[in-house]
């Protein structure tokens, strides 16, 4: 079973009261929600109420849930909404220097924040992405992913395959990743979007 029927069968019973599967879609997500609550500077409490509210808006629309594929990107979404919605709620102060009148926080860091976002969730898609790949492409990626890199006849060795098929084969590879479902969660997602 592929990682998006396994979500989808979760939702599916999670909507239907299985406790279950709704720790399930908990655990498996909850990375994602607290990965972008942090990117907002937010502190542990404040993150875990951004968290608590992207869970209730969940266990509301649940039923209307039509293609749970768009489940992360929703859920990446509605966690943007109540962190900007907190944020607001707060008033959130500038902290000053004193000394000089400049506010502490580099002005860049709101710019980036933004591309931080973006970063945090392609890593999580792509994550998922080669969760979704055979094994022999997963675990092609993964030593070509290494760090330090490994030559190729490490690789070689490892996988059991000719050196001169690595090219061609992590191309293939490539590939496959570009057409997983994962990788599809990058499109922006709107609550209508979801029900479809």
């Amino acid at each position: 079973m592929t990682d998006q029927e396994m979500v989808t069968e979760k939702v599916k019973a999670a909507s239907s009261g299985d406790r279950e599967a709704w720790n399930w879609l908990v655990d498996r997500y909850a990375p994602l929600v607290m990965g972008i609550a942090y990117r907002f500077r937010l502190g542990r409490d404040d993150a875990a109420d951004v968290s608590q509210g992207v869970w209730l808006k969940l266990v509301e629309h649940l039923d209307d849930i039509r293609e749970p594929r768009a489940l992360p990107g929703w859920i990446a979404t509605t966690t943007r909404h109540e962190a900007l919605r907190l944020l607001k709620s707060r008033k959130r102060t500038v902290p000053v220097d004193p000394q000089i009148g400049l506010a502490l926080e580099d002005a860049s860091d709101a710019r980036n924040l933004d591309d931080d976002l973006l970063r945090v969730e392609q890593h999580q898609a792509l994550r998922e992405g080669i969760r979704e790949l055979r094994p022999q492409h997963r675990d092609l990626l993964i030593l070509l992913l290494t760090d330090p890199p490994l030559s190729y006849d490490d690789i070689s060795l490892k996988l059991g395959i000719p050196k001169g098929s690595i090219g061609p084969t992590r191309a293939r590879c490539l590939e496959a990743l570009r057409h997983t479902a994962a990788l599809k969660t990058l499109l922006p997602v709107s609550d209508s979007a979801l029900r479809r």
